[in-house]
This record gives C-alpha cells, structure tokens and sequence, in this order.
C-alpha cells in the first residue's frame, strides 16, 4: 500500500526555513500515522467480515476419509454388521488406488465414510492420534451380538460410558479403527461422530470456532479419569455428525500414522474459507482452486495439532454425484 504524504506547507516571509522543515515533518509524520490508521483499521474490517462470514456458510461434514487394508472384507463387515449401505465404488487403475463410499443415507444428506485402498497395501499404522468413529443405534447390546456372530471384534461390552449413563460399547473393525457404538433414538445421522485427540483443548475450540465456523456444543470434563472432551459441529449432537476433541492431562503430541486421512466439510465459497484459516494462524496444504479433470473447487488445511480437512465448493459437490 502507497502512503500519501500531506503537501508540504509553502514558505512564506513570516516562517522561517526551520519551521517549514519541521512542518513538513510533521505533515509527513500526520500522513503517515493517519494512512496506517487507515490500513489497521480496514485490515481489522476486513478480518471481522471474513470470521463474521465464516459463521454464516452453508457447511456440513461431507465424510471421512481412511485407508483400509481390504476394501471387500472391509465393505462386507461394514454392510452386515454396522448396518451400513454401500453408496459408490470407483477405482482409478492409473493411480493404482480404489474408493468405497458407505454411509446409512444419499451422500447429498448424511455423513459418510469414503474408504481407500491403495494398490498392493495391505496395512497401515493408525497411530495415537485418532480415536474412533461414532454410530448411533438403537439397541447396543443387540448390535453386538450380531458383531459377535460375524466373528467381529468386540474391545469394551455394552455398558454405560465412564462419568455418564449413556449405554456404548466398542468394536474394532479388521484394520484396527474403533467404532463407539452409542444407545440413541432414531436419527437422521447414524453415523455420528469422529474423535480425534489434541494437544491443547482450548486452543482447538479457538481455531475450529473461528477458521471452520463450528459451535461448541458441550465441553465435558472427567477429572477422575484424567481427560476433557469438547463436541464441535454444525447442529445438535442428536441430529448432525459432530467432531469430537479429547484432550489427556499431560499429553500434547500424538503419533498421527497413516491410516486417518481427513474430513471433507462442504462451503459455499473455498476462496473465503481459506482467508479465515489464514487469519487464524492455520495452515493451508493446497490453496483454494479447481481439481485437474474433475473442476470440484476445493481448499486443504491442517488444524493446530496437524489434523487435515478438505473444503469442498456445494454446487461442484452436489454436481459430482450426479
């Protein structure tokens, strides 16, 4: 940005040649102090109306992405045991890799789960960073069983959470990634929530409120058992698929692997969301633009603790599952 300087003030016979050099100083410091006044002032401006925006976007978690060892076996265990519909396979032999997309509803409305194997990878690390997937059923004990029957694996028996009442128990699929299997009523999003654990638990409420425009919807701390947990999302836990944040006394790196990949979240505009991530201090890994061959607009970032998420344009969401 340009500074305009105030005009010098011209000598007359009643200034002397001190005075006009120190009033031209002056101006020139006013116009300087003013202008960067000016700057600060429209920069603040312009940061208010991008987080204000943020807050007024149409976004939804669109799915999660993983890598598994067997898509088949994986797709098998999913459908008959956790109830799920497979919704599109597409393979890409160029790049020697597969997708899966299985979900309890049309992609366009739910959450889902969009799988990935890689051509001859048969195993992956899933490290300490990522916890678990949330499902909602209606009965947990009855689910279990049928786990059980499927020769699945079951990790914690069906009983209420630790400091709660709610009734959950917990499987693990055949790569290792839990599944929290939690007693609801019927919802229009079964497929619930994504854990992940951080470092610091308020400076990740801070980012996800401010560069992703989620609400907190409840922060719960459990002294006794040495962690807290904070829900972020777009909607009620009830009725929407929430991100779930647990921070371990004492613990602030965690091993991030290579079996978790990211969350895809639909925007209205990936231009302006990557502004606001800026603005927070988050990292963007791929700049908002256009996908070679498909034209999805889309924009990558990396939260505090080094969790990716991918913003993806609505209307090009939308035109690829035509």
């Amino acid at each position: 940005m340009i500074l305009s300087c105030f005009p010098a003030v011209p000598q007359t016979h009643s200034f002397g040649l001190k005075t006009a050099k120190l009033l031209r100083g002056e101006g020139h410091s006013m116009g300087v102090v003013a202008a960067g006044n000016a700057a600060q002032a429209s920069t603040a401006a312009t940061q208010e109306n991008v987080l204000d925006w943020v807050k007024k976007d149409n976004r939804r978690m669109l799915h999660v992405v993983y890598r598994v060892g067997d898509l088949d076996k994986t797709i098998k265990f999913y459908t008959e045991c956790l109830g799920m519909k497979l919704l599109r396979k597409r393979d890409i032999p160029e790049e020697r890799y597969t997708n899966a997309f299985l979900g309890y509803g049309p992609e366009d409305s739910h959450f889902v789960i969009e799988l990935t194997y890689n051509y001859g990878i048969d195993k992956y690390d899933i490290g300490t960073g990522f916890g678990h997937f949330g499902i909602a059923v209606e009965d947990v004990a009855k689910t279990v069983e049928l786990i059980k029957a499927k020769g699945g694996k079951v990790t914690r028996e069906p009983g209420p959470v630790k400091g709660g009442s709610t009734v959950i128990a917990f499987v693990e699929d055949f790569d290792g990634y839990k599944f929290e299997l939690l007693e609801r009523g019927p919802t229009p999003e079964p497929l619930c929530q994504v854990m992940l654990r951080v470092g610091d638990l308020d400076r990740s409420i801070n980012f996800y409120e401010k560069a992703f425009g989620m609400e907190l919807l409840r922060k719960r701390d459990n002294p006794e058992y040495k962690y807290t947990i904070a829900m972020m999302g777009y909607g009620p836990e009830d009725k929407s698929a929430v991100l779930e944040l647990t921070f371990n006394y004492g613990v602030t790196e965690y091993e991030k692997g290579n079996g978790y990949a990211q969350i895809a979240i639909g925007t209205d505009d990936v231009y302006r969301t990557a502004e606001a991530i800026k603005l927070v201090g988050g990292k963007i890994t791929r700049e908002p633009g256009p996908l070679p061959g498909i034209n999805t607009k889309i924009t990558a970032c990396l939260d505090p603790d080094g969790w990716k998420t991918v913003f993806v344009d609505n209307v090009d969401f939308v035109k690829e599952l035509e």
